[in-house]
């Protein structure tokens, strides 16, 4: 006979799943330009460092600023991996590996585009307010970045949408 699982294991699985759940859902809303699932990412008060050479700030005011950086963009991708999470009662902390693709919308002379690859890792402070899980503060760090000219893109897929007709958001919605 197997012991039942305890309450305190059973709300520390449901936290890790929240938070879990959080942190997809983050990349969901990028990459569909869903700035209100963005903003929900975050506490009100949330902060964001990016490093000194992309963003430090509030966690609203970083879904501004990387909102204008993908509206020049012609599509990205976000994936999570490695998702680490340690709760202890209403705070946690996680660890999740991104991978990140970005395509440029043609610029300069020659209307060049550009595929830049990115790995790093989302580093988080939660706390469950009002019941829900958001992040109080993030540190990106960046482990790996390169930038690749691309003369040739491949056909983009009619149906992936950077909005609300991507045909998931009525799946989900």
């Amino acid at each position: 006979m197997t012991d039942p699982i305890s309450t305190d294991a059973l709300e520390t699985l449901a936290a890790k799943q929240a938070i879990t759940e959080v942190i997809y859902g983050y990349c969901r809303a990028l990459d569909r330009m869903d700035k209100d699932a963005a903003y929900a990412v975050w506490h009100s008060d949330g902060t964001a460092d990016y490093g000194e050479d992309i963003y430090q700030g509030t966690g609203w005011g970083f879904v501004d600023w990387v909102w204008t950086a993908h509206a020049a963009m012609s599509t990205h991708s976000h994936q999570i991996t490695n998702v680490l999470i340690q709760v202890n009662g209403a705070r946690a902390v996680s660890e999740a590996y991104v991978t990140v693709a970005l395509r440029t919308l043609p610029f300069g002379e020659s209307a060049d585009v550009a595929d830049i690859y990115s790995r790093g890792r989302y580093v988080d402070q939660w706390s469950l307010r009002d019941g829900r899980w958001a992040i109080d503060h993030r540190n990106y760090i960046t482990d790996h970045s390169v930038t690749l000219p691309n003369s040739d893109p491949a056909p983009h897929d009619p149906r992936s949408i950077r909005g609300p007709e991507d045909i998931s958001v009525a799946l989900f919605d």
